[in-house]
Formats: C-alpha cells, sequence, structure tokens
C-alpha cells in the first residue's frame, strides 16, 4: 500500500480500510504488541493511535497465539469451513436467479432478475470458489472476476452447469 500512498505524511483511512490492512499486516507479520503494529502501519502510511489499533484488534476478533519462535503473536481465527456456504446453496442459487451467462477473458458477467443480483453476488462471495477472486453485483446483473491462472470460460461453463442452462 505504501506505494500508493502521497508522500505528503501518514493517511487516516476509514475504519474498514483500516481493519482490512490490520488483518493483511498480522498475516504477513508475527506482530506481538499493538505498538508494534502502530508503527507497522506507519510504515504503510497510515496513521493510528494505540488505542484505535486496539479497538480494531477487538473488532477483527484478533487472539494472542504462541508463534513458532515461542513468542505470543496477534491473529485472526479463520472462519470454520462450515460457516463458507455449501455448494448445493450455491446451485440452487443460481438455479433460481442466474438467466444468463456470459465471459470475457477472466470476467464472467451473469444476468438476473430486476433486484436479485446481490443475492446471486453473495451466494458466489461464500462458495469459497478458488476461481473466484470477488464479485460486483449491480440490479441485475454480476460481474465476476476469475483468479489468475483460471479462465473466465471454464467458470462460466461451471455456472452455466450448475444454473441448468
Amino acid at each position: 500500500m505504501s506505494t500508493d500512498r502521497p508522500a505528503d505524511g501518514p493517511v487516516k483511512l476509514a475504519k474498514t480500510q483500516r481493519q482490512h490492512l490490520v488483518a493483511k499486516l498480522l498475516a504477513q507479520h508475527a506482530v506481538s504488541s499493538q505498538e508494534q503494529l502502530v508503527g507497522l502501519l506507519a510504515s504503510e502510511n497510515v496513521s493510528a493511535t494505540q488505542a484505535t489499533v486496539s479497538r480494531d484488534l477487538d473488532d477483527l476478533g484478533a487472539i494472542k497465539v504462541r508463534a513458532s519462535i515461542g513468542e505470543a503473536v496477534y491473529a485472526i481465527p479463520e472462519l470454520p469451513r462450515d460457516q463458507r456456504a455449501p455448494e448445493d446453496h450455491l446451485r440452487r442459487t443460481l438455479v433460481d436467479w442466474v438467466v444468463e451467462v456470459d465471459h470475457s477473458a477472466n470476467i464472467v458477467v451473469l444476468r438476473t432478475p430486476p433486484g436479485t443480483a446481490n443475492v446471486v453476488g453473495a451466494a458466489m462471495d461464500r462458495s469459497g470458489l478458488p476461481e473466484v477472486i470477488g464479485t460486483v453485483a449491480g440490479d441485475d446483473t454480476l460481474m465476476v472476476v476469475v483468479a489468475e491462472g483460471h479462465s473466465g470460460a471454464d467458470l462460466a461453463a461451471r455456472i452455466r452447469e450448475m444454473a441448468g442452462l
């Protein structure tokens, strides 16, 4: 992130943006103290106090765990596998709401009845499909961004099959 920041001093991120960065930093570094995390944020040119970092860690559900080096470090527990939507939920959602599937390179576009693209997007996001980086939903159109190493054509075919199209 630091390469995208202006050189004129630290910036103050919105809470969700800052917490996303905090989670990313915890995944990349063995962070043993809130002060260390404040420093890592500063190295990303993000302004945050120890009190703010403390609230962020609490909001994110961070816990201290023993690292391989024996030191206690912050970690954010991963969601249990069963909190991901099962494939049959995704299949039912696709069957119920997707009326058309198209693709271009690493993008898959799904058409739905008006007002239902967000329902399909939420199911895709929670599906845990490795091909899916994320989705953007409008009113009746959903764009699915396909991960590097996968093709939009292959994912589109898989979605068509799951949707019964």
